[in-house]
């Protein structure tokens, strides 16, 4: 019989084509200095420039590539930009993006067991050792009656969480009959906003969130959490679930653990802590502090792809019980049931999260701690924490600006003594210069800017530079008339 037509590449071309790519993506990391951090392209500009209806007939390679450069590049913000100061970091290193792409060409759906035992083991087996880097409390190892897993975002891992909450408050009722209106969830007024869109999907309604006050390093404040909880009892409503945060997004804010677990045990609260971007700080010991009163928490995660050089998306996800977890989650229609999963002696992570389907996300956290180890990782996090602390004492030792909140990691919080619109002005000159990219908050209502250090490839003279050009831009608006600074 003649070959059968295939419009597929063969494994010689994709070697061919892969080796254009990695070189490609080689090439971007020398020269990614040379663009402009923040894209320049207006709104449509990306979809004018394509083409109004798909190929008919495959294309050259070699032009989709040359496509990326041309139509793409323009509309892309560059977040590996040793000058990306906004938000918070979303970092990647080359151990990330080669396990990544390992990951791609295994083409692995690791939803049981059955499906890939080694996507399930290596993932149960990082998980444990990043437990023991960050010196996590037993009962969050694989080997305990909890464990870990890996969530896309630490948005799916709260909401996982607050799950597990409801349902054992209700004796799991609530997954049968659905949520009646009286549950009632806890966070602090600068807790990140993928808990209020939690308690939406979750069923419980915005207005059975309470948003705690904080205190003036905008952590929250046990003593009214614990006077909210008191009153919504008294009141005939039953609280569920407290999510704390080590380090928020706004001001990287570390929420009192301890005093706040306490609360939650004497009320039989299920407590969340997370540490999104903070928690990876614990790999360095002097930094574990952040981690105090884990220990009472119900569940807990943090994002390596934030802090950890490991590419979105990669959030790891603890819990105590994992027994909670699963029988929140877990659905088991016929076509799923096997030998290993009936065996009970297998992890089936498809019931540690919402959606069926998962990709082997493990190879790229394993070839990251493998390829910098434990010592690589701490020289690089405390450089990180090095530089933020020198840019703040830059910032206390000038006249013009102030400190908005501590810093007690790689986050500063900043202003311009001269208001809301000359920081606004500040920020959006910098930025269109496209020497580097910073992003803003509101903390005390007052405009805020943030600078945080966390991008890989981030030193030294990166950090310099973004200070001189912060007091360049500052000492041009000082020239202009108080009105037209701030416009």
């Amino acid at each position: 019989m003649p070959d059968e037509k295939s419009f597929h590449m063969s494994p010689d071309e994709f070697r061919r084509r892969g080796h254009a790519v990695v070189d490609w993506i080689a090439d971007y990391y020398q020269r990614i200095e040379s663009y402009p951090v923040l894209s320049r392209a207006e709104p449509g500009q990306i979809r004018a420039s394509l083409p109004n209806h798909p190929p008919a007939k495959g294309e050259a390679f070699q032009a989709i590539l040359g496509d990326v450069e041309k139509l793409i590049i323009p509309g892309i913000t560059h977040w590996q930009s040793p000058n990306f100061y906004a938000y918070f970091p979303c970092n990647a290193s080359g151990a990330a993006i080669l396990g990544d792409l390992l990951s791609s060409g295994l083409g692995v759906q690791g939803m049981l067991w059955a499906t890939s035992p080694a996507c399930t083991e290596l993932e149960s087996h990082v998980l444990d050792w990043l437990a023991e880097m960050l010196g996590l409390p037993q009962k969050f190892l694989s080997t305990s009656p909890g464990g870990g897993v890996i969530q896309d975002t630490a948005s799916s891992a709260s909401l996982c969480a607050l799950l597990a909450a409801r349902e054992r408050a209700t004796n799991f009722a609530s997954n049968r009959r659905g949520c009646d209106g009286k549950l009632i969830a806890y966070t602090s007024s600068q807790a990140h906003s993928s808990i209020e869109k939690g308690v939406q999907i979750a069923g419980l309604g915005r207005d059975n969130l309470q948003l705690i006050e904080v205190d003036a390093n905008f952590a929250m404040r046990p003593d009214e959490l614990a006077r909210q909880i008191e009153q919504d009892r008294r009141a005939g409503l039953t609280p569920c679930f407290v999510c704390a945060t080590v380090g928020t997004t706004s001001s990287n804010a570390i929420d009192p653990v301890p005093e706040i677990g306490r609360i939650c045990r004497e009320q039989n609260i299920w407590l969340h802590v997370d540490a999104a971007m903070s928690g990876t700080a614990a790999i360095c010991p002097e930094f574990r502090h952040i981690h105090e009163g884990l220990e009472l928490a119900d569940s807990y995660c943090f994002n390596p792809h934030k802090w950890m050089f490991t590419n979105f998306d990669c959030d790891c996800f603890y819990v105590a019980d994992r027994k909670g977890l699963i029988q929140t989650l877990s659905v088991l229609p016929e076509y799923l049931r096997n030998k290993a999963t009936e065996s009970g002696a297998v992890f089936d992570y498809r019931d540690w999260q919402i959606p069926l389907g998962r990709r082997f996300r493990a190879l790229k956290l394993w070839f990251v701690i493998r390829h910098y180890g434990i010592d690589g990782l701490q020289h690089h996090i405390r450089r990180h924490v090095e530089l933020a602390q020198q840019f703040a004492s830059w910032v206390k030792a000038d006249q013009r600006f102030e400190l908005a909140a501590p810093v007690p990691l790689n986050l500063v919080c900043f202003r311009h003594k001269r208001g809301d619109d000359v920081n606004q002005v500040l920020m959006d000159r910098l930025n269109r210069s496209g020497n580097l990219y910073l992003t803003h908050t509101k903390l005390n209502d007052r405009l805020t800017l943030r600078l945080c250090v966390g991008q890989t490839n981030t030193q030294a003279r990166h950090v310099e530079r973004a200070w001189k050009r912060i007091q360049e831009e500052a000492e041009h608006l000082e020239k202009l008339p108080s009105g037209v600074a701030q416009k």
